[in-house]
């Protein structure tokens, strides 16, 4: 008996999108992608086995790619990983209820794209510069150099803690700063959860295209600023996954 066969859903778009021939989905082997129309709207899809397991790490990056890619040339909303529906009808039924949300929302993000900074702090770095300004931190430090963990284990505890506290106060003031420098050139700004308890920074912005060179100018100039502390990543153009995606606007 074969596979029954639904559709992978990547993003909702203007109707006017056509994939790039080279385009390819989730799945092994990697699915076409094709689009669903109705209207002045459309979905891009994949034909996926219904039983087929999705979220491997290629899928997660398939779906990623073409979201990306299509976010340089037209607004996209992206639907939330994983979805898959029936058939073409289902695709159909969601554009038709949702047809003034989506519609707006594409609008709102023509001509705009995301940019994601990730910055983590050298370890080495943060330490010696909170034991050069804190003197009961360096005490502590110094309590614990060459001692074995068992004689030590209180005073370990609490520079541990001493640590985490300076890492998560500079990580607000280093967040803070990034915003205040970026200012009127991002449209929104979205901070996120640290990744790991060494990020620095973790913040989405939501840019203009006419802004892109001045904002990556912007943070190439904080992250020279920040060079010895700080290893900084830019992320983009992305599509806008921290500002909207299909299933905000259809809950």
């Amino acid at each position: 008996m074969a596979d029954e066969i639904g559709l992978f859903l990547y993003g909702i778009v203007p109707s006017d999108v056509e994939p790039t021939p080279d385009a390819t989905g989730v799945g092994d082997p990697p699915g076409e992608v094709d689009v669903v129309r109705h209207g002045d709207l459309a979905v891009l899809v994949s034909e996926v086995g219904l039983e087929e397991p999705i979220g491997r790490p290629a899928d997660l990056t398939a779906y990623q790619t073409l979201l990306d890619g299509t976010a340089e040339v037209a607004p996209v909303l992206p639907v939330r990983f994983g979805t898959v529906v029936t058939g073409p009808d289902a695709v159909v039924d969601l554009l038709k209820a949702h047809h003034d949300r989506f519609a707006a929302a594409l609008d709102e993000f023509e001509d705009r794209t995301q940019y994601t900074v990730h910055g983590r702090f050298d370890e080495q770095q943060l330490i010696s510069e909170l034991l050069a300004e804190n003197a009961d931190a360096a005490a502590l430090a110094e309590q614990v150099r060459g001692r074995p963990e068992i004689e030590s284990r209180e005073q370990r505890i609490r520079l541990g803690e001493m640590i985490a506290q300076a890492v998560e106060l500079r990580r607000e003031a280093e967040n803070r700063a990034l915003i205040d420098a970026v200012g009127e050139l991002a449209v929104l700004h979205a901070p996120r959860q640290p990744s790991d308890e060494l990020d620095a920074v973790n913040v989405a912005f939501l840019v203009g295209v006419d802004d892109e060179k001045e904002f990556v100018q912007v943070l190439e100039d904080f992250a020279e600023q920040r060079r010895d502390l700080i290893r900084t990543r830019l992320l983009g153009p992305l599509a806008p996954y921290d500002f909207v995606s299909a299933h905000q606007l259809v809950e």
